[in-house]
């Protein structure tokens, strides 16, 4: 081989490597924080044409309107009472290795997103591999908050999932009248 044609090859394999995945590498998690991540709603008045965001909203004197406690997360008081229970359907998306031990957990929690579905409900899409070879029946936790302050708790009874194997679920939060801008997802068991 040339010696141009070893560098090539080497930065070929070395470029492979580091783009492949390593599972391993993967930190194992039993909770997830995550943010909102929308873009900055907004909302184009049809008449005048003046495009509302939460910069410009709640300029005018006078008490805030509903609209523009939406966009100042510390002037809502509103939560949902109690705990809400979940059952939510799963999507068999991959195998895991199965890696549970002293080190890695039964079950970890992968990414997850929050959004909010308009006129709906705020949900997050979460990830769950089970780790182990047998199947697991999890016990989850959701905390949806507003500038840290609890709007919504819910438990969620997950489906059994199948020894190895990822899954992904939707869990639902308040409806969209109520700002969150963070949910914390925990496993409780196994």
């Amino acid at each position: 081989m040339r010696p141009r044609e070893s560098i090539a090859w080497g930065m070929a394999a070395a470029l492979a490597l580091g783009a492949a995945p390593s599972v391993r590498a993967q930190a194992a998690r039993s909770a997830v924080d995550v943010s909102a991540t929308q873009g900055v709603p907004q909302y184009r008045d049809p008449k005048t044409g003046q495009v509302w965001t939460p910069l410009n909203v709640g300029g005018k004197s006078g008490p805030p309107t509903p609209q523009d406690r939406a966009f100042d997360p510390l002037s809502q008081a509103a939560s949902v009472r109690g705990v809400i229970t979940q059952r939510p359907s799963i999507v068999p998306l991959a195998s895991v290795p199965v890696t549970a031990g002293p080190r890695m957990p039964i079950v970890n929690l992968g990414d997850a997103s929050l959004s909010a579905v308009p006129g709906k409900r705020w949900q997050v899409v979460l990830y769950l591999d089970n780790n182990s070879a047998n199947p697991v029946l999890p016990l989850l936790n959701c905390r949806f908050t507003n500038g840290g302050q609890l709007v919504e708790q819910t438990h969620v009874l997950v489906p059994q999932v199948g020894a190895g194997l990822r899954v992904g679920m939707v869990i639902y939060g308040p409806k969209t009248e109520l700002f969150v801008d963070h949910a914390n997802c925990a496993v409780k068991s196994p």
